[in-house]
């Protein structure tokens, strides 16, 4: 299954941009969830309006769907200033960069999502206008060539990724505030459900909420989705309000499960168990069974499997556990508990060292 497909994947395409940008919210008092970096962010931007200075530079990272560019818009927002918005992959070149800070405002917001992905050389572009608001290039070549100083407006950088690994150290170093982003909870995410509900001009029964927000793998992306799925499904039916039978019924048509896992999850852990039983398995390996591709596996697939310890990484591969088993509704190998244990103890080891 491709991963545009999956209704249960974390990441977004063109088509569902329209749709989040109603169901944002707007301020901090309507951002659901991650309550201890929406309490360090009120503090941060409080100061920096009482100063009259720009807000420091913010990193935010986490899993996809979170609502980490939500936040970015409503930094700029609470700071009352304009936000610009683009990506890592989108600026090629130099001067791509060097365009956009020079159209910047005093004290705007400048938003770059998977900033991971920047390019090296623009990546040195940046450096001097975070650190010290200019911007530097070179004018002619050879012997005559010569580093110009361009004046910037002090503005505030917002850089989301999902890999914060992968950020150069220099990089990483120049943001002043930088916050992780948690998987939600069944309880925010049935709340998160009910505020969109009400924004769609939907009836929902709590139950219902409830039930959506249980499949959604801990993300606000998803739970939103898979609510305009089952309110299709309700509006066919002929109901005005979506009740619970109308969750389990749309979502079990879906072939979306009681823990939000789809057919692409349940045949990776199929395959892990029959044919490599149960592990160490390579990545390549079983990216070539399921016939998918290995990133999409680790990034898109592989995170919530962990996360609900169906399977683990060890230093010779990925390998099933028990939930894993019960789940697919398989019994655990005999001696196979004695393997996974010494397994993920040599990776806690390394780990550790």
């Amino acid at each position: 299954m491709r991963e545009e497909e999956r209704l249960v994947t974390s990441t977004t395409d063109i088509a569902e941009t329209e749709a989040e940008n109603i169901l944002r919210p707007k301020s901090m008092d309507g951002y659901v969830g991650q309550n201890k970096v929406k309490d360090n962010l009120a503090v941060f931007i409080a100061a920096a309006k009482m100063r009259g200075d720009a807000l420091d530079h913010v990193l935010l990272y986490g899993p996809a769907g979170l609502g980490k560019t939500t936040l970015a818009h409503i930094i700029a927002a609470e700071l009352g200033t304009q936000i610009k918005i683009t990506s890592g992959p989108a600026i090629e070149r130099a001067g791509d960069l060097a365009a956009i800070l020079t159209n910047l405002n005093e004290n705007d917001v400048l938003f770059i999502d998977e900033i991971h992905r920047l390019n090296h050389n623009v990546e040195e572009i940046l450096y001097p206008a975070m650190e010290d608001f200019t911007l530097d290039f070179i004018i002619g070549k050879g012997p005559s060539a010569k580093n110009v100083q361009l004046p910037l407006p002090k503005f505030t950088l917002v850089g989301a990724t999902t890999r914060a690994g992968m950020l150069s150290s220099p990089l990483r170093d120049r943001f002043g505030v930088i916050c992780r982003l948690e998987t939600y909870s069944d309880a925010e995410l049935t709340e998160i459900v009910e505020r969109s509900a009400k924004k769609l001009n939907i009836n929902i029964e709590h139950d219902a909420a409830q039930e959506i927000a249980k499949r959604s793998r801990g993300t606000p992306r998803i739970a939103n989705r898979l609510l305009r799925r089952v309110r299709d499904y309700s509006i066919v039916k002929g109901h005005d309000t979506i009740l619970r039978s109308d969750s389990d019924m749309c979502l079990k048509m879906l072939g979306i499960d009681a823990l939000g896992l789809d057919a692409t999850d349940i045949n990776m852990l199929k395959a892990m168990a029959d044919k490599f039983n149960g592990g160490p398995c390579g990545l390549e390996t079983i990216a070539a069974t399921i016939n998918e591709d290995a990133n999409t596996i680790e990034d898109v697939y592989e995170p919530y499997l962990l996360q609900i310890g169906f399977i683990a990484r060890t230093p010779r591969g990925r390998i099933l556990l028990k939930k894993g088993y019960e789940h697919i509704g398989l019994k655990m190998p005999a001696g196979k508990a004695e393997q996974i244990s010494m397994f993920t103890s040599t990776a806690e080891e390394e780990n550790a060292e």
